[in-house]
């Protein structure tokens, strides 16, 4: 299987700048795959090892950092996304930052500050578990978690309006402009599983006594907001994919085929920077061959005859 199919499959996902979002028009089961489960499967383990070896020059170049953002509704597969796709990276390069509901202290801050202070530094790779647009997500499904950011002329949910929503994604868009302007690769997720599918992973989870820590009751009370929800995630990515900062909508039903395309996308993200390891000057040049010359005659006195 040629991978140019899957390259050419992983352009379409891309929400472009200016777009109006319908997720209809996405797949959540993309059935007319490159390969089967065991084909994809190795094809995400080489990717693997090609995105290690660009962690290594990344870290090396130190110019450039990475930030990814993962969004989803419950038993989207997430959790399944760092674990299979980071895993061959060396976790000292890589941060994952889950987000939950924000703090006293957090809450005494601008929304953005404690996503701010969880960034990676340049040479790394940093991945959000959820992110700031839980504030643009969540928050509009349930507009009363607002209020407790004490925000100045927000006193009521009826003072939440079409208005507050647009600076609120304006602020975000100027957010990652600044971000990326500084070198920061900001690559963002949206794994748009079906309702169908969420109920059959619920259930799952449910039944399975090994699963059941993963389940919460909380997950049934957002599901019956379904519809709510798939209408905040149009309208955010409609205003928030831009071309420095691009949306992806992975069909996320199938999970080895969600996690092989997220890969995909990363790899081809990074593999148009412009990075390279440090090129040593002349006295460098120098001392590592005096540094060679004596590790050699090192190498001669020691051996045994």
């Amino acid at each position: 299987m040629s991978l140019t199919k899957l390259f050419r499959y992983i352009e379409t996902l891309q929400v472009k700048q200016g777009e109006k979002v319908s997720l209809k028009k996405y797949d959540t089961d993309y059935d007319h795959k490159m390969m089967d489960k065991a084909e994809g499967e190795a094809t995400l383990k080489r990717g693997v090892e090609r995105l290690s070896e660009m962690q290594g020059k990344l870290y090396a170049d130190n110019r450039y950092r990475v930030l990814i953002i993962l969004q989803a509704m419950d038993a989207a597969g997430k959790d399944g996304v760092i674990k299979h796709v980071m895993s061959g990276l060396n976790p000292q390069g890589v941060k994952v930052t889950s987000f939950k509901t924000p703090t006293i202290t957090e809450l005494e801050h601008d929304y953005l500050w404690r996503h701010e202070i969880e960034l990676p530094p340049r040479g790394e790779i940093g991945i959000f578990n959820r992110s700031h647009y839980e504030n643009v997500l969540v928050t509009r499904v349930h507009p009363e978690f607002i209020l407790n950011e004490n925000l100045p002329g927000i006193k009521t949910i009826k003072s939440i309006n079409e208005e507050f929503w647009k600076k609120r994604m304006e602020q975000i868009n100027h957010f990652e402009k600044n971000l990326t302007e500084n070198g920061t690769v900001v690559m963002k997720f949206f794994l748009h599983v079906s309702k169908k599918e969420q109920k059959k992973r619920l259930l799952e989870r449910i039944n399975d006594p090994t699963k059941n820590w993963k389940f919460s009751i909380g997950d049934l009370h957002e599901r019956a907001l379904w519809d709510k929800y798939m209408e905040a995630y149009e309208k955010m990515l409609s205003a928030t994919s831009q071309k420095s900062a691009p949306w992806y909508i992975i069909p996320a039903d199938d999970k080895w085929f969600g996690r092989l395309a997220i890969a995909a996308i990363i790899y081809k993200t990074m593999e148009k920077l412009d990075m390279s390891y440090p090129v040593l000057n002349a006295k460098q040049l120098d001392e590592l061959n005096h540094a060679k010359e004596i590790l050699t005659k090192e190498k001669k006195q020691t051996e045994p005859k």
